[in-house]
């Protein structure tokens, strides 16, 4: 018999140590092409996505001329508002016409062509202005307009003036005149606080187009959720737990939200579609129905977490319990529920996440319209009035030609996965501050 030491590692052996050693590199290969992915992931969309929180501005000198805004000179507001958005273009000609004239830039073009710099709301921006303060009427005001989809484009090198050849919104004395008003510091960009706070633009105004409005009806149909799925699904996962019968009937309940947890979200979609709206004739484009949609289909995911996180708490906890005297529902509402309060949390944030980013039930409810009002002013209105959604406003603006929208879908992007990393981060926290150890 052939003996063999201990010290010395023999064939056998040695072929299980770099069996070990390679799958531990297969495994950190996978890891590390996983992490690439990730990084090129957030990398393109950041690097894609960040000029939309900048945008140009062209700086303007405007003489609010007294005899065209309030020919009355009575400064009555009502007389005011009588002066349309086009009675406010011709000082905006003006205003370029003075440019030329001090120095400031030199060019051949008319002052009309001037103002196609401007974004097409310059004259309601000014209008706005007047009407806040009719006081203004008579001087000379300094405003920050601004500038064209194609402008900004032009300082961010999305256009050059290769790709203008064919297009109609800007020509190349424009650019030149960009090009001088830049070197003179009236055209800049700067932090775009619009595109977090502000409504969806019109086709003709990129560089307008905000995701506030869309935000406020992802904050509503959250609400829906979170109202009507946490105590739903809370209150069936305890049941079904806790006090239902083991029979071929809860068997039954249990495959079957297992499957609906499985089921495209657009079947939900279409069920929303003819129950809600079709049926009950709710309002169309409503965050309520955005809501009673995503609800449903955020259910099976609350209860199923629920029921692991009930599962999850030692049978000890109960027995003990219900050894010192106390009854069914009360060993499970004042010790198994506290214990099992971090997991239904992070499940029921996890289950709200998931129906933040979902967009196909929201396209078939048609929460993808132009939706141009600042927002709602009160909570009726902010549950039944039509609205949009973060994902579909993405959606709304990946499938438009501009250029500039499609910088907006991933400038989208980028606040919608800081909600969605916030949301997985407070289910952490929530988990880490309430967790208990037994």
């Amino acid at each position: 018999m052939t003996q063999t030491s201990l010290l010395k590692q023999d064939a056998r052996t040695a072929r299980r140590n770099r069996a070990e050693a390679r799958f531990k590199a297969y495994g950190l290969i996978a890891i590390g092409i996983g992490v690439l992915m990730l990084v090129i992931l957030l990398g393109t969309i950041f690097s894609r996505g960040a000029g939309a929180f900048q945008q140009t501005y062209l700086t303007l000198d405007v003489t609010l001329d007294a005899a065209k805004l309030d020919k009355k000179g009575k400064r009555d507001i009502e007389d005011i508002k009588k002066v349309s958005t086009f009675g406010y273009a011709p000082l905006l000609n003006d205003a370029f016409a003075q440019l030329v004239d001090s120095g400031a830039a030199s060019s051949d073009l008319k002052p009309k062509e001037m103002s196609g710099l401007l974004s097409k709301g310059a004259e309601a921006r000014m209008r706005d202005a007047v009407l806040d303060d009719p006081d203004l009427i008579g001087q000379t005001v300094s405003f920050d307009f601004l500038a064209s989809g194609r402008v900004d484009g032009y300082l961010k090198d999305r256009v050059t003036r290769d790709s203008i050849a064919n297009d109609k919104n800007i020509s190349v004395e424009q650019l030149d005149l960009v090009d001088q008003l830049r070197a003179a510091g009236l055209l800049k960009k700067k932090f775009n606080l619009a595109f977090i706070t502000g409504a969806d633009s019109s086709d003709a105004r990129p560089e307008a187009a905000g995701m506030g409005v869309s935000m406020v009806g992802s904050l509503f149909m959250m609400l829906v959720v979170l109202a009507l799925a946490l105590p739903i699904g809370v209150a069936a996962s305890i049941y079904l737990e806790e006090f239902a019968p083991e029979n071929w009937i809860t068997d039954i309940i249990e495959v079957n939200i297992s499957n609906l947890a499985a089921v495209p979200s657009i079947v939900f979609g279409i069920l929303g579609l003819a129950v809600f709206i079709n049926y009950m004739h709710l309002p169309n484009s409503a965050p309520l129905v955005g809501g009673l949609v995503l609800t449903l289909m955020t259910l099976p995911t609350i209860i199923i977490s629920t029921r692991a996180s009930l599962k999850a708490v030692p049978p000890s906890i109960r027995d003990a319990a219900l050894g010192v005297g106390a009854s069914k529902m009360q060993s499970v509402f004042h010790h198994v529920l506290p214990l099992a309060a971090p997991g239904i949390l992070t499940g029921t944030i996890i289950g709200l996440a998931q129906a933040l980013g979902e967009t196909a039930p929201l396209l078939l409810i048609g929460m993808v319209g132009f939706i141009a009002s600042n927002g709602p002013e009160s909570i009726s209105e902010g549950l039944l009035n039509p609205n949009s959604a973060m994902p579909a406003q993405i959606y709304e603006w990946a499938k438009r030609a501009d250029p500039a929208f499609y910088e907006r879908a991933w400038g989208g992007i980028i606040i919608l996965l800081v909600f969605l990393i916030g949301m997985n981060a407070i289910a952490v926290l929530l988990r880490r501050r309430f967790e208990r150890r037994w």
